[in-house]
């Protein structure tokens, strides 16, 4: 295409700013769509000067999400733990003094919670923590089972022994956090364990349905205080890992079978 009148002394295609796809000498309405247009008559060369690069406009954004990522995190461990009690009701305001924020990133972090079932919202009033008994906790186990039992043992025909001893510090990782005594800090490694094994499936729609209902099976009952299952059964809960190994590696179906349905009724991972 024919250049305009300052683009016509030879100069052949304009030059473009590295990186950017703009022509180096183009203006304003020239960097619109990345089209040159012709400058207006009487205009010299040189007289247009190049914007620095506007700053980023996503920092707050990616800010703001680390932070109610964060306060999801602690409102879980918080449930888990037991710290949030089960009927009660916690408003945003006061839930952001007591993690040093502003009610806005824990109001999203709770309509988080509140699409896992974990509290409902109570308008006007905050998020009331879900109340469950024994026997929604005996229909998780059920529904788990059902999921898990089967890829468990197609997993232990299939798997080599090598892959299942990787897996050998997660396992012993569940163990020092069940020492502990803190309920939050093992259910963290306990889920951690459980996602790498049926990882092995290569089934990410699988991992994802295990992993939700895995979490709401760690919810504390109505009734149950954060002591409810002391540190002797998270102690035991987590030596049922080592030994799940110890019989996938050995491709001992029946114990796999009766390891993984036990653990699942035991309510603690």
């Amino acid at each position: 295409m024919k250049q305009g009148a300052q683009g016509s002394t030879g100069e052949g295609a304009p030059r473009v700013r590295a990186g950017t796809g703009v022509p180096s000498g183009s203006g304003e309405a020239g960097r619109v769509g990345q089209a040159r247009v012709p400058q207006q008559a009487g205009a010299v060369r040189g007289e247009h000067t190049h914007s620095e690069p506007a700053p980023p406009v996503h920092r707050p954004v990616v800010q703001r999400a680390s932070v109610r990522g964060q306060i999801v995190d602690a409102l879980r461990a918080a449930l888990v733990a037991g710290d949030l009690k089960p009927g009660e009701v916690y408003s945003a305001p006061v839930l952001g003094e007591r993690f040093g924020v502003s009610a806005t990133p824990v109001r999203e972090a709770m309509q988080q919670l509140a699409l896992e079932g974990a509290v409902e919202v109570v308008p006007n009033r905050g998020f009331r923590v879900v109340e469950r008994g024994a026997r929604e906790l005996a229909e998780l186990a059920e529904v788990r089972a059902l999921i898990e039992v089967p890829v468990m043992l197609r997993l232990a025909r299939t798997v080599p022994a090598e892959r299942w001893a990787e897996l050998r510090p997660l396992a012993e990782a569940t163990v020092r956090a069940a020492s502990s005594g803190c309920r939050a800090t093992y259910a963290d490694s306990d889920r951690v364990f459980h996602r790498a094994v049926l990882s092995l499936a290569g089934n990410g729609q699988l991992v994802q349905i295990a992993e939700d209902l895995h979490r709401r099976a760690q919810w504390p009952l109505v009734g149950a205080g954060p002591g409810a299952r002391g540190r002797a059964d998270l102690v035991a809960d987590a030596h049922e890992h080592t030994a799940l190994l110890d019989a996938l590696i050995a491709r001992d179906l029946d114990v796999v079978r009766a390891l993984v349905g036990e653990h699942f009724t035991g309510a603690v991972g």
